[in-house]
């Protein structure tokens, strides 16, 4: 579907300036989507908000469905009456880096007790739980289920759980969800309180003119409710093991690849059922988020297969998507697809020619701009307006950082196309996207702070220390928002508010605190 013109920022949740040890959906988000109103700016793109796995990655969640129960808000579960204000002042303290051990052993206790306390009818509107239970319950009552369970094994694989668990025999289940009734309410009364505090947050926004761009990851992770649930549609053995895994082939970056680890689709199952799960997955995606970006959009057409036994991606082997069969069944079903596809790295005329056919526009990186000639498909004067610019993405370093790593080579060629700009090379990076040709430009937070590579958000070939950057409270300046607004407006990507977005900021907290 055709964009219109528009600009914004790329920023997780989790690296707000909230209270406490992580970023969340309070105060401080409200604070977010008023600056970005303020400077003239439609899109607030997010990772995945599902509850991160392995690494603390959103995109490696045990959920593709559930919210993360880390980002919700402990002040705003005080003003409804689920805690006492008092518990506020327990939080951790601020701090530069999220300490995600830290921040899981204060914050989820915290939540069930929360939850118990709204379950106990101290709090909250029983009704619009009711109501959340039954509308969801097509992924809620599996996702609590394996929530549980994992908790009861100390976060053990689901394979490896009892075999009346593992392979959901009818029976077993039903003894266990008798048994720990209480544990599973707690946790759906947990997730009403997620999605309740985004829908609250994502209806501010659009009364501010603000759109949410939001990611889906084209894998699941292996440990998720979405395998145990649905192990048909994937290459699962009779242990129930993966036997072919996904990743990407050997490349100038990586002498054996990388092989991600997550099961691949038996496209012919997901066919055979209509490609149901898919169905779900993006309404909802749709339900949740505004615009999606499809994580590496290249396996729809083809994927790189590994066997499950091999160690690295080298012994791999291309393998067909679903092509155009999967997108013409959603657009039958879900209806229009506002999709922007991730098409970076190694991609073939095959991809790009399913992308043109499904009109979908990809991802312009102006970092990747300078190397050789080659790399000038990422310079605005090749762009078509069917594109979405960035200068940097939550994997690459941040625009100063890249600059101060850069070969003489690419600085050379950057300056000779930006000229050497008084304010730094971020900026002339973030004036060349909002002016060009594509129709949405999306610059990270970290650039136009103008920040360096300890504030760079994930490195993919690390497995640890990702993901935790937060930004320093009072860093967004008033001249930095009338800086982002004078160029939004030049360039002609200003948003158009409705008549709720001509109120002021009190105003509409007040409505959304009712």
């Amino acid at each position: 579907m055709p964009f219109e013109r528009s600009a914004g920022i790329l920023l997780h949740p989790t690296s707000l300036s909230s209270s406490g040890g992580i970023g969340d959906l309070g105060p401080e988000a409200y604070n977010f989507a008023d600056f970005l109103a303020r400077s003239g700016l439609g899109l607030w793109q997010v990772l995945p908000l599902s509850p991160p796995g392995l690494g603390n990655s959103p995109y490696s969640a045990i959920s593709a469905f559930a919210g993360n129960p880390l980002l919700i808000s402990l002040e705003r579960l005080a003003e409804r009456g689920w805690i006492g204000s008092d518990r506020l002042k327990s939080q951790p303290v601020f701090k530069s880096r999220i300490d995600f051990e830290e921040i899981k052993a204060f914050k989820l206790p915290l939540l069930r007790q929360a939850a118990q306390n709204f379950l106990e009818g101290r709090a909250g509107d029983r009704s619009r739980f009711e109501a959340f239970k039954r509308d969801q319950a097509w992924w809620l009552e599996d996702f609590v289920l394996f929530d549980v369970m994992r908790q009861m094994y100390k976060g053990a694989s689901w394979s490896s759980w009892e075999a009346g668990l593992a392979r959901r025999e009818a029976r077993t289940l039903h003894q266990f969800g008798l048994e720990y009734q209480a544990d599973l309410e707690a946790e759906r009364a947990i997730q009403f309180a997620f999605f309740e505090q985004w829908r609250s947050l994502r209806a501010y926004c659009h009364q501010r003119g603000i759109k949410i761009v939001g990611d889906v990851a084209i894998f699941v992770n292996y440990d998720s409710a979405d395998v145990w649930r649905n192990p048909g549609i994937f290459f699962l053995g009779e242990d129930l093991q993966p036997t072919v895994v996904a990743g990407v082939p050997p490349d100038a970056f990586s002498e054996t690849g990388q092989r991600w680890g997550n099961p691949l689709y038996r496209w012919e199952s997901c066919r055979a059922q209509n490609y149901d799960w898919w169905v779900h997955r993006m309404t909802w995606a749709l339900e949740t988020c505004d615009i999606v970006r499809l994580d590496h959009f290249r396996a729809f057409e083809s994927y790189w297969e590994i066997p499950a036994s091999e160690p690295t991606a080298v012994h791999g082997r291309w393998v067909k998507g679903p092509e155009d069969d999967l997108f013409r069944v959603l657009r039958e079903r879900v209806g229009e697809l506002p999709f922007i596809a991730e098409d970076l790295g190694y991609i073939t005329p095959e991809v790009h020619a399913l992308r043109e056919r499904l009109a979908i526009p990809g991802m312009k990186v102006l970092q990747f701009g300078f190397g050789d000639p080659g790399a000038h498909i990422y310079l605005p004067h090749c762009y078509q307006s069917n594109c979405v610019v960035y200068t940097g993405t939550h994997d690459n370093d941040t625009t100063p950082g890249w600059w101060a790593t850069a070969s003489p080579q690419e600085k050379q060629h950057a300056l000779e196309y930006f000229g050497n700009p008084r304010d730094g090379m971020h900026w002339a990076m973030v004036r060349a996207a909002f002016s060009s040709v594509a129709r949405m430009a999306i610059v990270p937070l970290q650039d136009v702070l103008g920040l360096g590579s300890d504030a760079r958000m994930n490195t993919p070939s690390r497995s640890d220390g990702n993901w935790g950057w937060r930004f320093q409270p009072g860093a967004i300046k008033r001249d930095l928002e009338e800086k982002l607004a004078a160029l939004s407006n030049v360039s002609d990507r200003s948003p158009k508010l409705s008549d709720g977005g001509q109120k002021s900021n009190r105003e509409m907290r007040e409505d959304f605190a009712a």
